[in-house]
């Protein structure tokens, strides 16, 4: 299998990206992702309707922010391409929308380059997603994105695997700064109310000698959204409380918004939102 992948790729330490294709049900995996995909279900039951659940609320997300006339999308941490990528949700809604996506990963930059081959409106750029300058000054920035102009932020399951003295938070500051008012931010985060639990999940993940982040707490994980005007988490757009939520919550036909799983004994959750620069 491993053949069509770009040399030089350590297949011993698991990554994030081959790990969330695992759960997904991709192929583009090695056995040191699915073993510690394993080990971390073990500890942490509902994982793989976490992978869902988010991948789920991305295309929602998107969706949405597309219905609000925004045409241009930053996926930031993008991760191998699978179904309902950010340009299919997006181009659904509007085919003229145009999705940079950014990743460190030289096995995501090689996948979404073959997937987008003939697709002029979207591009994969390979960068460490915390260099905000050389993101934005790239070829394929200044190509599809039009800073002038209202631009979606993607931070879909990513801040979490960045730890604080990276300040990812500030990251986000600084990149919205430079945006146009009316850019809008889709973002979800592992949180958990329970110390313990946050701290099982990441020591675990880094036991496998994976970089990441920490699992943070619901309140420091909604900083996220300071300075920006949160959008309505029911799917009739109700101004009404929570507005950040559960990410499998979030505009969800079938379901109400909820800041929290309602079974106390799940630790561990994917806390989501949607805002916009005023």
């Amino acid at each position: 299998m491993a053949d069509h992948f770009p040399p030089h790729i350590d297949m011993d330490t698991p990554s994030i990206a081959r790990m969330y294709d695992y759960l997904l049900g991709g192929k583009d995996n090695f056995a040191s992702d699915r073993k510690a995909c394993e080990e971390l279900a073990a500890g942490i039951p509902e994982l793989v309707s976490f992978a869902n659940d988010n991948r789920a609320f991305l295309g929602r997300a998107v969706d949405y922010v597309g219905s609000r006339g925004v045409e241009q999308f930053l996926d930031l941490g993008a991760g191998l391409p699978t179904t309902d990528n950010t340009h299919e949700a997006a181009q659904r809604t509007n085919p003229r929308a145009r999705v940079l996506y950014v990743d460190h990963d030289p096995i995501v930059l090689a996948h979404g380059r073959a997937l987008l081959a003939d697709n002029a409106t979207t591009a994969f750029l390979l960068s460490d997603i915390r260099d905000i300058d050389h993101i934005l000054a790239s070829v394929e920035a200044r190509h599809l994105l039009d800073l002038e102009l209202p631009i979606c932020v993607m931070l879909v399951s990513l801040l979490h695997c960045l730890p604080d003295d990276s300040d990812p938070f500030g990251m986000v500051r600084d990149l919205l700064e430079r945006l146009a008012p009316g850019s809008a931010v889709i973002f979800s985060h592992i949180v958990s109310d329970d110390p313990e639990a946050a701290a099982w999940m990441t020591d675990k993940i880094h036991s496998f000698g994976t970089p990441w982040g920490r699992v943070r707490s619901p309140q420091e994980a909604s900083a996220v959204f300071d300075g920006l005007e949160l959008a309505s988490a029911w799917v009739d757009g109700r101004e009404k409380e929570p507005r950040v939520v559960d990410c499998s919550t979030w505009r969800h036909p079938d379901r109400s918004p909820i800041t929290r799983p309602k079974d106390p004994n799940v630790k561990r959750w994917e806390l989501a939102g949607v805002a916009f620069k005023p």
